[in-house]
């Protein structure tokens, strides 16, 4: 099911977040709002689910105008970073409950739970309470119940940010893993770089109520829009061009956002500097470079690097001829 936005505004105590805007989210894909807090991916995502009713303009599903519709009957499955479970109901009740509530008799009900938990590794522990089960098992089962009503949206508000780093990574496979089976429309919010490149088919970078790149993962990764979708998606370096500063050598005009030959103010393709700090981040070892442009930062892979280079080393960098892209200050 396509998802649109049609010049959605909204406010809040008088200051505009979004202005006009549009969004259309593909049917049958995996959709990532990525961005820092406040920037308003949050609000999107209540606002699909039926919480938060736009100032103005129209929200849609297909061809249905769901912009006034209550949560109830938007069809819409979701899950909560803090899980949002009964605590007074077994992991079977909770994934029955929105089969109960749609009048499905309790014998089916409970085959089709008993089912959703079996696919989602939980069959034994169907009649634990959400308070004996640990983080992990916990948002399996907030999973499970969200798809068991096989929901035509499913909503995901950074359902693995409370989750230690090993479990995430193995926890974001099986929700990819249950999408693809699904084939249901998800809509994630995360401020996580790394989750919405790995789990993605289109993401939406966001800045201020705005979206200023959307694109798949690779794409927007290898050709950021600008300097803030650059930094957000990958650490960017971002280095001054201009007189004494990084030079742009290329003779015909580019365009913001286009890709550069550059060198330094000889021309180079390279730039002298001292390590001034470093990170080893296991198969990744991290460089601060100080230049005569600025701080420039360095990832290594660490099995592949011929030396390990310490505080205080003199350093030349070698700057791809195609990797500099225009960016508008």
């Amino acid at each position: 099911m396509r998802i649109r936005f049609e010049r959605v505004n909204q406010a809040y105590d008088g200051q505009p977040l979004f202005t006009d805007l549009d969004l259309e989210i593909p049917s049958g894909k995996f959709f990532t709002l990525l961005g820092p807090s406040g920037c308003g991916k949050t609000t999107l995502l209540r606002m699909l689910a039926g919480f938060v009713v736009p100032d103005s303009g129209r929200i849609w599903f297909g061809e249905r105008d769901v912009t006034a519709l209550p949560v109830h009957k938007r069809g819409v499955g979701m899950v909560f970073q803090d899980y949002a479970l009964f605590p007074d109901r077994s992991a079977l009740a909770n994934v029955m409950y929105g089969l109960e509530a749609r009048r499905m008799p309790a014998k089916d009900a409970k085959a089709r739970a008993m089912a959703m938990l079996e696919r989602v590794g939980l069959a034994a522990f169907a009649e634990r309470s959400p308070a004996t089960l640990s983080g992990g098992q916990r948002q399996r089962v907030a999973m499970a119940r969200a798809l068991v009503i096989d929901p035509q949206l499913l909503l995901l508000d950074e359902p693995l940010a409370a989750l230690d780093v090993k479990l995430r990574v193995e926890l974001r496979a099986m929700v990819r893993e249950l999408q693809l089976e699904s084939k249901v429309t998800t809509v994630f919010v995360t401020h996580d770089q790394e989750e919405a490149l790995a789990l993605s088919d289109v993401v939406a970078v966001m800045d201020r109520g705005r979206i200023v790149q959307m694109g798949a993962p690779s794409e927007i990764y290898r050709r950021p829009a600008n300097g803030y979708a650059a930094d957000f998606l990958g650490s960017a370096n971002l280095i001054p061009a201009g007189e004494g500063k990084l030079k742009v050598v290329r003779r015909e005009e580019v365009g913001i956002g286009s890709r550069a030959v550059a060198g330094d103010t000889g021309a180079r393709d390279d730039l002298d500097g001292v390590v001034e700090h470093v990170e080893f981040r296991g198969s990744v070892t991290g460089y601060r470079v100080r230049t005569a442009v600025g701080v420039v930062h360095v990832d290594t892979w660490s099995a592949e690097s011929g030396r390990t280079y310490q505080r205080g080393d003199e350093v030349r960098l070698a700057i791809p001829a195609d990797a500099p892209i225009v960016d508008a200050k």
